[in-house]
């Protein structure tokens, strides 16, 4: 099933998708408070939707976020886009990048829907995408294993991981990790498609091997697929439960793909701002196969608030 959490008519709801017409759930609810609930729970409610609900296209609604994630972890698992970044830098895959799925935490209060408008980040001159696909949290658990973390997943989506490159850059000389270079804006959705809806493109290796692709402005900028990670979304689920725990809702993110996933990789593999950074009236569209389709269009964003440097102190 594929799941939605949606405005119509000024009424936000939530509800599931089928033959391009979302069905409202039949009693208000909201999606995480169903995942919570467990798997059984958000089918029973995706049934009487379909079986008794009154469908509205699509068309006609505002798509949000599937949910409201309580964390969202962002990952590296694709070495070619890391490579073409590395590259920019004159640099290379570190060697610790080939032991553990690393992953760094983005801010949760950023996540919008589908097609929503993405202001560019205060002060940055280098906007950028990032073709992603998000496994979501459907149970809780702690140091699993790969095998038992299959369970713990309750479907996927689609993220982009919209990112202020030379905010980043600046910010990751001090070598605590990314932080105003990522938290504007992340996009999830369109919505929440089940796991088992995705179990046929599942291949011998446990990877799911979908096709990626990425436009502007009506131009393919990259292509890849799914399998080209280097871990399983079960092996980083594992990874982010050792030593601690995840629980329903949460989010983890696939990390940008390869081949042109994100402008960042281009311009570290050709030496030069090429495609260009993204401005206002840029429209960034993401396709993944039986997933489905984002569509954002940056807009003008704020000027930062002034701070001072920091105070020299003895």
């Amino acid at each position: 099933m594929k799941f939605a959490t949606f405005v119509h008519d000024g009424k936000r709801q939530a509800g599931v998708v089928a033959d391009d017409h979302v069905h409202p759930f039949q009693y208000p609810a909201e999606l995480l408070d169903l995942i919570v609930e467990g798997a059984e729970s958000l089918r029973a409610a995706g049934e009487h939707a379909l079986a008794g609900s009154l469908p509205v296209p699509v068309a006609d609604v505002v798509l949000l976020p599937p949910l409201q994630p309580p964390t969202v972890r962002d990952y590296m698992t694709f070495e070619s886009h890391v490579a073409g970044v590395a590259r920019g830098y004159g640099d290379t895959v570190p060697e610790e990048w080939y032991a553990a799925p690393a992953f760094y935490f983005t801010n949760p209060y950023a996540v919008i829907g589908a097609h929503e408008d993405v202001p560019v980040p205060p002060g940055c001159l280098r906007f950028d995408f990032e073709l992603e696909v998000a496994a979501v949290i459907g149970k809780a658990g702690r140091d699993l294993s790969p095998e038992r973390a299959r369970e713990h997943i309750i479907g996927y989506t689609i993220l982009n991981d919209w990112s202020a490159r030379d905010l980043q850059g600046r910010e990751m000389r001090v070598k605590l990790g990314p932080a105003k270079g990522k938290d504007t804006a992340t996009t999830l959705g369109p919505w929440l498609v089940t796991t088992d809806e995705l179990e046929p493109h599942r291949d011998a290796e446990g990877f799911l091997d979908l096709a990626l692709t990425v436009q502007v402005n009506g131009e393919t900028i990259g292509r890849d697929r799914l399998a080209n990670m280097a871990w399983t979304f079960e092996e980083m689920a594992a990874y982010a439960s050792r030593g601690t725990w995840i629980r329903p809702g949460d989010v983890l993110g696939s990390g940008t793909c390869g081949n042109g996933g994100c402008l960042a990789e281009l311009w570290g593999r050709n030496g030069t701002l090429a495609p260009p950074p993204l401005i206002p009236g840029d429209h960034v569209t993401m396709t993944v196969e039986g997933i489905g389709t984002l569509g954002n269009t940056v807009v003008e964003g704020v000027a930062p608030v002034p701070l001072p440097p920091a105070r020299h102190r003895r």
